[in-house]
């Protein structure tokens, strides 16, 4: 028999969607990540997308404030599944490479996510929100421990500086210059290890 610490630790069970708000929700998301592909996301209103999905407006409120918290909802699986390679996964991008060659890993993973999903990251992270997403912030965790582990001090001034380069409106400007998602790894990868291999 469960004693009540049991039960008090597992807490009551989350409430289960109703099968009507779980199809509108789909609808509202793939309606999302449509328009989000087809123009720019910052462009893309809360309007836009109810008449996308067919749904009211109070529809999409009751789940969504914005439109930047559905870019998050749609980007969050590939987020959440690098997050997980970077904790578990396998040298140079898990644990167990030197601080440099696991920050150049990095950069190539974030890359290979900004060419697929840059519409979303755009829409999800632009000017001042970037900095507020739970992403970001495990990002930055992830950074602050590279740097530190490489025995740079103060390896707080410089986690912005390296992630710089990862914001999506910086590399969609790279893209339409002409560079390479390669050209673009290759040169994030040379400052990954002059900035921590030294």
């Amino acid at each position: 028999m469960e004693s009540r610490r049991d039960l008090l630790a597992e807490g009551p069970a989350p409430p289960r969607e109703r099968a009507d708000a779980a199809r509108n929700r789909a609808k509202v998301l793939a309606a999302a990540a449509e328009l989000f592909a087809a123009r720019d996301p910052r462009e893309v209103t809360m309007d836009d997308i109810a008449k996308a999905a067919g749904v009211g407006r109070g529809t999409l409120y009751r789940r969504y404030p914005d439109t930047a918290s559905m870019a998050r909802a749609l980007l969050d699986e590939h987020e959440r599944e690098l997050q997980e390679r970077l904790l578990r996964g396998e040298p140079p991008l898990g644990p167990g490479a030197p601080p440099a060659e696991r920050l150049a890993a990095f950069y190539a993973a974030m890359v290979e996510l900004l060419e697929t999903h840059a519409p979303l990251v755009l829409g999800a992270e632009s000017g001042r929100l970037r900095y507020s997403t739970g992403a970001y912030g495990f990002w930055s965790a992830h950074v602050r421990a590279l740097v530190a582990e490489a025995g740079i001090a103060e390896p707080e001034a410089l986690v912005d500086v390296l992630l710089a380069p990862l914001a999506s409106e910086s590399y969609l400007h790279q893209r339409e210059q002409g560079r390479t998602p390669r050209q673009i790894t290759a040169a994030l990868s040379h400052l990954a290890r002059s900035v921590l291999a030294g």
